[in-house]
């Protein structure tokens, strides 16, 4: 009988160990990149999916390949290997030989020596660019869903509520109370409308269609729709359009988008102002500069510190707490890039909010 060899553990098969396997032609199969690196973290060996993507490192140290970088990782995995002799895993952000940036798991595994010396590390590594990705945008679509349905229960509860009011006062004939309950009713009508039109105008990514608009006439058209609430609310609207700017370029349903979300958010910082009278919300179109007009929308209510600023243009961020469904101005800011616009926000607690939308005049 023949003596028995005694088999390196972890040890990877020379090629052809077995009948009909050949070693690199398995390895170069598999999906993921494959190395064995030495003591130094020089690389000794890739397969063909690690030459595609990161170019052939034979001869290289690691991470000069992955960071193009003379230093080495903090907590590499492969030094580990070498001094602990176990698997370890890793995420690391690494370089494509193209240029491109993107994440890899990474999990290691020593070669030994028949004597239990670690000799060589195997270093296989997934790359899990989009799976990180797909994992964030399920996380944010989670809670998307969360918030607009915790939203728009809010809206239609505000319904049943104002119309169960205007039922009760029918039946006592108290037409006060009446008119109060179909106050309730309206404002969440419109809010119904106003939430549907954004989550409209969000899950669409459709093209811009330019027409030749005029500025003034959309600001006159905009705030024509809000005469009525604006009343209700007792909030002056005014006007300040100067008639010399041209007729531009826009996409006039977008825009008007923009300014009903603009006007409506001065109208809402205003209602919610307890310490003040005399509340207005301002509309104003003009030259900004001899190449570029803007629309300003300014009132005068609560206003904004600086940490809220830095947030407003946020999907689902609100400072109305359960009343607000935070698209407004995250879709304000949607359609001032398309354009290729700006926006300026001047904003103090108790102040009032100046908006400053500018257009290139094209």
């Amino acid at each position: 009988m023949a003596p028995k060899t005694k088999r390196s553990k972890n040890k990877i098969p020379a090629p052809n160990a077995a009948p009909g396997l050949n070693f690199n032609h398995l390895v170069d199969r598999l999906p993921c990149y494959v190395s064995i690196q030495d003591r130094d973290l020089q690389i000794i060996y890739v397969n063909e999916k690690f030459k595609k993507d990161f170019g052939n490192g034979v001869g290289r140290k690691c991470h000069t390949v992955y960071k193009c970088s003379e230093d080495i990782c903090p907590d590499c995995p492969v030094q580990k290997t070498f001094q602990d002799r176990r698997l370890h895993i890793a995420e690391e952000t690494v370089q494509l030989a193209n240029g491109k940036i993107c994440q890899i798991l990474i999990q290691t595994s020593p070669i030994q020596s028949d004597n239990g010396n670690v000799t060589a590390v195997v270093e296989m590594a997934t790359n899990i660019t989009q799976v990180k990705i797909d994992h964030k945008e399920l996380v944010t679509l989670g809670q998307s869903i969360a918030l607009l349905s915790h939203s728009l229960k809010n809206i239609l509860e505000g319904l049943q509520g104002g119309a169960y009011v205007v039922d009760e006062a029918f039946k006592d004939g108290n037409f006060t109370l009446a008119r109060k309950g179909w106050q309730i009713v309206s404002k969440n009508i419109f809010g119904v409308s106003d939430f549907v039109k954004n989550i409209l105008y969000s899950s669409k990514n459709r093209p811009l269609k330019y027409d030749l608009a005029s500025p003034g006439q959309l600001a006159k058209d905009a705030l024509a729709l809000f005469q009525e609430r604006a009343g209700g609310m007792h909030i002056q609207l005014k006007q300040q359009i100067n008639s010399h700017l041209p007729n531009v370029h826009l996409d006039v349903a977008s825009v008007l988008r923009m300014l009903d979300n603009l006007i409506w958010n001065g109208l809402e910082a205003c209602h919610n102002d307890k310490q003040k009278k005399n509340h207005f919300v301002s509309v104003k179109t003009d030259f900004f500069d001899e190449d570029h007009f803007m629309f300003e929308i300014k009132d005068n209510g609560t206003g904004m510190d600086q940490r809220t600023q830095r947030s407003i243009f946020e999907e689902f961020f609100s400072t109305k707490g359960s009343a607000g469904t935070g698209l407004g101005l995250a879709v304000v800011e949607k359609v001032v890039n398309k354009h290729g616009a700006r926006i300026e926000v001047n904003s103090a607690p108790g102040k009032g909010t100046t908006f400053k939308v500018i257009f290139e005049i094209k």
